[in-house]
């Protein structure tokens, strides 16, 4: 008797993407994956690629060849735009907020409610705001509190309530804990665990090997534009990552004295 039952179709897949610059091919060949409420992290030197390939998907620089698909749908992102109309957002690690305003103002900003007359919708902005971020993050109080003089886990969440209120499916992190303390950093884990629940998936880009093993399920490694290989964070080892990181060289390929040079 043949087994029926396949594997749930992925959130997100890219498909074989190339992207050249010139001579340059910055992207060659490389396919990721990720379901909904799961966290892959893309890692990778400097050059490795991994923001080229993660630019495709945000519309910012579309493939030369390959395809992208949503929820096994494919689809053609050509700009930012089109990008969330499928439902991705990109929250960069400098956030893109304006600092001289509150929380419902940057949730809002460039898309800002209206009244009948014409005017500022103020009261249905805060109340969306305060609801979205009750729900992300409840023990934010600051909600009238200008961006700037918030916390770096304060400021994250505001850049994700903006996300998720516009209906984001697909995320994409670049250094969500850069620069941030170990409080702050722990509120940000306590996003992402929060954004998973609701089934919203994460690609996370990090330089940080700690933050990677602590928030993702998948690691997708990149070295010089082609795909090392993806592995189950449960089945690897911090060194072995960054084996694969430094070598390009799959778990358990590296010798006892190449593994002990990662240390030296």
């Amino acid at each position: 008797m043949t087994d029926t039952t396949s594997a749930p179709t992925p959130l997100c897949e890219m498909r074989n993407i190339k992207v050249a610059f010139g001579g340059l091919q910055a992207v060659d060949g490389v396919s990721i994956d990720m379901h909904a409420g799961e966290v892959v992290a893309l890692v990778g030197g400097n050059g490795a690629g991994k923001s080229t390939l993660i630019h495709t998907l945000s519309g910012a620089h579309p493939a030369d060849e390959g395809e992208i698909l949503i929820n096994g749908q494919p689809v053609v992102i050509h700009n930012p735009r089109d990008a969330r109309h499928f439902g991705v957002e990109v929250i960069y690690q400098k956030l893109a907020l304006a600092d001289n305003i509150d929380a419902a103002g940057n949730v809002f900003l460039g898309r800002e409610l209206r009244t009948r007359t014409g005017s500022l919708d103020d009261e249905a902005m805060d109340s969306a705001t305060q609801k979205v971020l009750q729900r992300l993050n409840p023990r934010f109080k600051n909600l009238k509190t200008a961006v700037k003089s918030l916390s770096g886990g304060q400021r994250q969440s505001i850049a994700i309530a903006r996300a998720v209120h516009f209906n984001a499916k697909i995320l994409i992190m670049d250094e969500p804990t850069a620069a941030l303390g170990p409080a702050e950093t722990a509120q940000v884990r306590e996003l992402i665990t929060q954004l998973k629940s609701e089934g919203i998936g994460i690609f996370l880009i990090s330089h940080d090997i700690h933050d990677v093993f602590d928030l993702s399920d998948r690691i997708s490694v990149m070295m010089q534009g082609k795909l090392v290989g993806t592995v189950n964070k449960n089945e690897v080892t911090k060194d072995e990552v960054l084996a694969m990181i430094i070598m390009g060289k799959q778990p358990g390929e590296a010798t006892k004295s190449e593994m002990d040079e990662l240390h030296s």
